[in-house]
């Protein structure tokens, strides 16, 4: 154990080493991310989604399932083509922001990204097959277009998630004087984190998608439109979400096994947990001001119970841990809890939704439940936000854990990252009012009783300049 004034100069010299891009590298990396994630939730659940409705339209001959499965197809297909915007955007960062990163370990994370490229455009073929298959497949066959989809939207997302994964426990290599050798891309694929952290989002996914969804059709609950249009609108992506929720905190908890050996400061960022004790709190709210603990609600023993599945076992503190090595404890703290916080009230929320509607009473027919219903949905966003934000934050200050640090991966290009952050703000806040006023046209020409959109390309268009 190093003395604590060799600790405490360690640090000051890391921070004032720390190169002068890698704030502009961090800022730019949280915007793209943050905004890009939202989407890719759409990418893994939307499609799953869209199957069960038109499914339920073939088999019941339901013309209202059947229409809204050709809408949800159609809002799928701008979402995607946002969504590779900033994918593209985020392939090419990788490279520019983290040149130390992708230069020394590019061998071994090359086969995750390139088969997230090739699920990526698979996906946007049988997308297109899906979109134009409308009245000129079969129906049974035209339906099967849509499992592709989401088959290649999981691997995409597993893909990444494994990048990820690999980031928080590096596998698939050897360091032999500074040289990276050995390297077994397989292993990066099937990392036993990889699983578990895949898991993690990919319930979260269903869950945003779902509650997002389900939240649009209670607005237009709330607006005085409740036909069947709207009832299976909510429903069908409710279910979907409300399956997620409830699952959501088991796979969270095994996602944290073992993370005292993995990331033991990440676990003490968590559960604010400055000293080590035993039994260990669970610490509700509350910052790290001075190396102190202030204005939490501390309820004893259930910290070690939920983090060390012990009534005893203390949660390492941050006391056990170089200064050095500590990432920011209060943001990693605060977004993990956040996130936390709302999984366990939309868990809750729908457990009652469900206990209700076996009892006969229906909440939909409840304003203040369908208020609740189109909050879900942002609420949702924010948890899935707030996550990420743990889960990158609290890995600081490695990039790669345990073997590279964040600032040896950026580039030394600052005036240019500064240049590019406020681009990619202009560029992603133009992307948004764009998604936003095409989806709202969209919505407005369905209930103005549109159902097919205009397009110029259209066969019967072609057909009719031929005669």
């Amino acid at each position: 154990m190093l003395a604590p004034d060799v600790v405490t100069a360690l640090a000051h010299l890391a921070t004032e080493a720390e190169p002068a891009g890698l704030l502009p590298a961090r800022q730019q990396m949280a915007l793209s991310l943050g905004w890009h994630i939202v989407l890719a939730c759409f990418g893994v659940a939307f499609p799953a989604m869209i199957f069960t409705m038109h499914l339920i339209g073939i088999r019941r001959k339901d013309p209202v399932a059947l229409e809204l499965a050709k809408r949800w197809a159609k809002v799928s297909a701008v979402l995607f083509a946002i969504g590779a915007v900033s994918g593209t955007v985020l392939s090419f960062e990788m490279g520019l922001l983290w040149p130390g990163l992708m230069g020394t370990y590019g061998d071994v994370l090359g086969l995750p990204f390139a088969f997230e490229g090739l699920a990526f455009f698979l996906e946007a073929i049988f997308l297109g097959i899906y979109l134009y298959g409308w009245g000129r497949m079969p129906p049974k066959r035209h339906v099967l277009m849509v499992l592709p989809m989401a088959i290649t939207g999981v691997v995409g997302a597993y893909c990444v998630l494994a990048v990820n994964a690999w980031m928080n426990a590096p596998t698939g290599f050897r360091l032999v004087d500074g040289e990276v050798t050995d390297v077994q891309p397989w292993a990066v694929l099937f990392n036993l984190q990889t699983f578990v952290q895949f898991a993690h989002m990919w319930v979260g996914a269903y869950m945003l998608a779902g509650f997002t969804i389900a939240g649009v059709y209670a607005v237009g609950m709330l607006r005085g439109r409740r036909d069947a249009h709207h009832r299976l609108g909510f429903l069908v992506p409710f279910v979907f979400a409300s399956i997620a929720a409830v699952t959501q905190p088991f796979v969270g908890h095994v996602l944290g096994f073992g993370l005292d050996e993995r990331q033991p400061a990440k676990l003490a960022a968590f559960e604010l947990a400055e000293t080590t004790e035993s039994p260990s709190p669970l610490r509700l709210g509350g910052v790290l001001v001075d190396g102190e603990v202030k204005w939490s609600i501390d309820i004893p023993r259930l910290g070690s119970l939920i983090a060390m599945n012990s009534p005893d076992k203390p949660v390492p503190g941050l006391d056990t841990i170089p200064e050095a090595d500590h990432p920011p404890v209060n943001l990693t703290h605060l977004a993990f809890q956040t996130m936390v916080g709302i999984g366990t009230l939309l868990a809750a929320a729908v457990v009652w939704f469900w206990f209700q509607r076996r009892r006969g009473r229906d909440l939909l027919e409840r304003r203040w439940f369908l208020r609740f219903a189109a909050a879900a949905g942002p609420l949702a966003v924010i948890a899935l936000e707030a996550g990420w934000i743990a889960t990158e934050v609290g890995r600081q200050p490695w990039i790669v854990y345990g073997v590279m640090r964040t600032p040896e991966a950026v580039g030394d290009y600052t005036a240019s990252l500064w240049w590019l952050l406020g681009i990619s703000v202009v560029i992603y806040t133009a992307m948004t009012v764009g998604a936003v006023v095409v989806l709202r046209s969209m919505a407005r020409r369905w209930r103005a009783g549109e159902a097919d959109l205009p397009s110029p390309y259209a066969p019967e268009h072609a057909s009719e300049a031929n005669r």
